[in-house]
């Protein structure tokens, strides 16, 4: 999936900024970051500025969670009891979350801008180890890191007394074993310990007060990390220019599916979602027509094409029917088989569900076996109510979110498309014929 930058910068009269110089070929290394003002946010910090001031500033920002959750990141640092050390700072660049590859992109083209924003935020909450779970599948991102970090300590912002002050800290990789349950931050954590990636109750761990080794742990997203080096460096009126009130800032867009422009993008949160698809996209195959589109990845609800004018972002995915998640848009056109499409989705929960809890063990596999039945023109009409009860039997009922997941596709594809799942049964067919999703 190519890189690209806003379409046009004139359309905001302004730069990204994530992706600023993403297309800058040396940009991964230290001497082009450093021209391009890296690693002034970290002078700024720790010559200028107290650990509070840093998250003060984090907050003005209102910089929410780019994982999905989208909870506040000032907010989530302040949970973290005081007096309790050490504490540590954790990357979760494990994406493995279908449709989504921007994280990718930032740690295999701007690796510093990481490193700067986990250093900040180490700063801010006190503690000076950093870890960095990076999924196993991303060689050339991790390679890209690794020598990143040595630079970093060769130049003196790892290690110890960094700039010549008392701050220490160091940073390291753990690379995983490739299981889509380690995007849950408590089964992350299980796995950076050498521990089976299984998620954890919560509460009593909740990282913020128990993660790493049950101690005090600030865990967010690659994306989130590298905003704070921005809001930092250049206040932040740079971060709130974009979005809306409630959910400033720009969003890294993976847009996917029958679209004429895939790609990754820096959008502006709080456009309309149809614009995303059409002016970023480029639009629907030629010849083809909208129908369905999943705006937060393959765990967030499929919506019809009359909901494609809300907003893009936090709250107004919420008002279409979904959620924007990860920003992973998938696109599909009049040729999709919704039935299929909710059967591929359900097969890529049931191979990564960890098998913790029976709701998921044995519900998703459940749920993949009937929807392969009716694909296959095989299905009665009772098994679409079927399908929908043993939903509401999931529903609530699972350790983590990734069963909870599962059962999203299914209820969405029924709802909007239910007579399409009709007409697989009536006609003991699938009237789109192969491949169709």
């Amino acid at each position: 999936m190519p890189v690209v930058n806003q379409p046009s910068a004139a359309r905001l009269n302004r730069g990204p900024l994530l992706f600023r110089y993403i297309d800058d070929p040396e940009q991964y290394r230290i001497e082009r970051y450093l021209e391009h003002g890296g690693y002034t946010a970290l002078r700024k910090a720790l010559r200028e500025m107290t650990p509070a001031q840093v998250a003060e500033m984090v907050a003005r920002a209102n910089l929410r969670g780019r994982g999905g959750a989208f909870f506040p990141t000032a907010r989530k640092w302040s949970l973290m009891p005081s007096g309790v050390f050490p504490r540590y700072v954790v990357a979760n660049a494990d994406e493995s979350e279908p449709g989504t590859c921007k994280d990718r992109q930032l740690m295999e083209r701007d690796p510093h801008q990481l490193i700067e924003g986990l250093t900040l935020a180490a700063y801010s909450v006190g503690a000076e180890q950093v870890y960095i779970y990076i999924r196993w599948e991303f060689e050339f991102a991790a390679e890209r890191l690794w020598n990143a970090i040595r630079e970093a300590y060769a130049h003196g912002f790892l290690g110890k007394r960094i700039l010549g002050t008392e701050f220490n800290c160091d940073m390291a990789m753990h690379r995983g074993a490739g299981a889509y349950i380690c995007g849950e931050e408590t089964a992350l954590l299980s796995s950076l310990e050498g521990r089976r990636p299984e998620p954890r109750l919560r509460p009593p761990y909740f990282p913020a007060a128990k993660g790493y080794r049950s101690l005090p742990t600030a865990l967010s997203n690659v994306e989130t990390y590298c905003n704070v080096t921005h809001i930092v460096r250049e206040g932040p009126e740079v971060f709130t220019q974009f979005g809306r009130e409630k959910c400033p800032g720009t969003k890294l867009t993976c847009i996917s599916g029958h679209v004429r422009t895939p790609g990754v993008y820096e959008i502006p949160l709080g456009v309309p979602l149809r614009e995303v698809i059409d002016e970023w996209g480029g639009g629907v195959r030629e010849g083809r027509s909208l129908k369905a589109v999943i705006p937060g990845g393959a765990s967030a609800p499929i919506l019809p094409p009359d909901r494609i004018d809300y907003p893009f972002d936090f709250e107004g995915m919420i008002e279409a029917g979904s959620m924007i998640g990860s920003a992973g848009v998938i696109v599909m056109d009049d040729t999709t088989c919704m039935v299929g499409a909710a059967m591929n989705l359900v097969r890529f929960f049931e191979h990564e569900s960890c098998g913790k809890c029976t709701p998921c063990r044995e519900g998703c596999p459940w749920l993949s076996r009937l929807l392969r039945k009716i694909e296959a023109g095989q299905g009665k009409r009772e098994d679409i109510d079927l399908l929908l009860s043993l939903c509401d039997e999931m529903d609530g009922k699972c350790f983590c979110l990734l069963g909870e997941s599962a059962i999203v596709p299914v209820r969405s594809a029924i709802q909007h498309w239910r007579h399409e799942f009709e007409q697989h049964i009536t006609e003991g067919r699938c009237p789109f014929g192969d491949g169709a999703y």
